[in-house]
């Protein structure tokens, strides 16, 4: 059975501070920027996290602006396709979801940045921000466990304490 599909608004850069749901995790990893970067572009990436049971890349590498992939969730009930609208390889990367298979929210943005600190270490920050239609507000609360459960998983995957 087809599942169907909602369309989101897309999201930019000025939602990254506008969003009406906003969070963000700043760690120090004790490793380089360029494995944090690799890890976080892989075919596995996020494979850490227990509350995602697959992310695939539907886009050919290189991947750049206009890369898009699909994010999963266990048992298949919620399925996000992404669709970045920003890529600085190495560095930086950021996309909005244009379509879910639930109506959880209007605009879904995500900012993933990796700044050297040092040849072995690196910061870095990733912000989650939505806008929740009226019906589904109630589900904030919920939502924000979530990508807190992702953090935390993340914190334990790059050994952050």
């Amino acid at each position: 059975m087809d599942r169907p599909w909602f369309k989101l608004k897309a999201g930019d850069e000025s939602f990254l501070t506008s969003a009406p749901q906003r969070m963000a995790d700043t760690m120090e990893i004790a490793r380089p920027a360029g494995a944090v970067w690799t890890d976080l572009t892989s075919d596995e990436t996020l494979s850490w996290c227990r509350l995602l049971a697959g992310v695939s890349w539907t886009s050919p590498r290189p991947f750049g602006p206009g890369t898009t992939r699909t994010v999963r969730t266990p048992l298949g009930m919620l399925v996000l396709k992404e669709i970045y609208f920003r890529w600085e390889e190495g560095r930086r990367k950021s996309f909005y979801v244009a379509e879910a298979t639930a109506p959880l929210f209007r605009t879904f943005v995500e900012d993933y940045l990796v700044e050297e600190l040092s040849p072995s270490s690196c910061r870095f920050t990733w912000t989650v921000c939505f806008d929740a239609p009226p019906a589904a507000r109630a589900g904030n609360p919920l939502n924000h466990v979530i990508v807190r459960s992702l953090f935390r998983d993340t914190r334990r995957h790059f050994g952050v304490g």
